[in-house]
């Protein structure tokens, strides 16, 4: 099969096989891509595969897909970073931290050949400074997929100053071709969707520590209300409340002080309740599916 033959690439890759590089990876599996993960390690490398298997056999349950042999079999799981030599896009999925993915896509882009597109997973960093870290910035652009990957509907194509013109109509095909809908900005901190889910939950938690209402009111204020699918304080759980926090600094330090963390979105994450992923956020998840 050739990139022809799909309107997403036949070769990804993806640089990261945590939950959201796992939920990319699936993604494109589904699509008919062949994909390869490279993570640090073999150890972390088979964490991946294990997700992503996880995924595979989910989506056959829900009838997503008829079997999960195809798409298997399209996977390769590694630590070696040279298997993206042969990939026409690679996706950077590392945790949100500028020096971090600054040095991955430096990386990445030492093993692509010289047509290959390099996209970054980053869901508040400016565009612009990752490019910084590249040769050929034009080959950049951003992919901002949503948690959970496989349930989420959204893409945010993000778009730089030196991102080449031909390049996000074709992000907008490969979305298109994942079955999701993307929207395209303009490089800013938190770009529209960070930017608006962030304030929103910020201001969440502040009422919370008010003691304004309770999480599960407050949530369900949004939700019937305003018909929000989910509430902000469920969706930062969801998420990761790490990961909230990480990009509320991140805004804080582009946007000023209206972004800065509540204190008790930094206790609650220094006590190690995260949310979902911790089992304790602002919900109980032990007992959760």
């Amino acid at each position: 099969m050739t990139d022809a033959d799909l309107a997403a690439p036949a070769r990804v890759g993806v640089l990261g096989g945590g939950r959201m590089g796992a939920g990319i990876a699936h993604a494109f599996l589904l699509a008919g891509s062949h994909v390869t993960i490279v993570e640090r390690d073999d150890d972390a490398a088979a964490g991946a595969r294990e997700r992503v298997s996880r995924s595979i056999d989910q989506s056959v349950s829900r009838g997503t897909i008829a079997a999960a042999e195809p798409a298997q079999g399209r996977l390769e799981v590694t630590a070696e970073i040279d298997a993206f030599a042969d990939r026409a896009l690679v996706v950077e999925a590392v945790p949100e931290d500028l020096e971090l993915k600054a040095a991955a896509l430096a990386r990445v882009e030492r093993q692509i050949a010289g047509d290959a597109v390099i996209a970054s997973n980053t869901s508040s960093i400016p565009l612009d400074r990752l490019a910084d870290a590249l040769e050929r910035p034009e080959r950049l652009i951003g992919l901002h997929f949503f948690n959970p990957v496989p349930a989420s509907s959204l893409v945010e194509i993000v778009v730089g100053a030196r991102t080449s013109a031909e390049l996000p109509a074709s992000a907008h095909r490969w979305v298109e071709a994942l079955g999701k809908t993307p929207i395209t900005v303009s490089d800013s901190p938190g770009f529209a969707s960070s930017r608006l889910g962030v304030a929103i939950a910020l201001e969440a938690i502040r009422m919370v520590e008010e003691g304004v209402a309770s999480a599960a009111d407050i949530d369900l204020a949004m939700e019937l209300g305003y018909r929000h699918p989910s509430g902000p304080l469920r969706t930062s759980d969801i998420v990761g409340l790490d990961v909230r926090l990480g990009i509320a600094e991140q805004l804080e330090r582009d946007l000023g002080e209206r972004f800065s963390p509540p204190q008790l979105l930094r206790d609650m994450v220094e006590d190690g309740r995260l949310g979902r992923k911790s089992g304790r956020g602002f919900y109980d998840w032990t007992t959760s599916a």
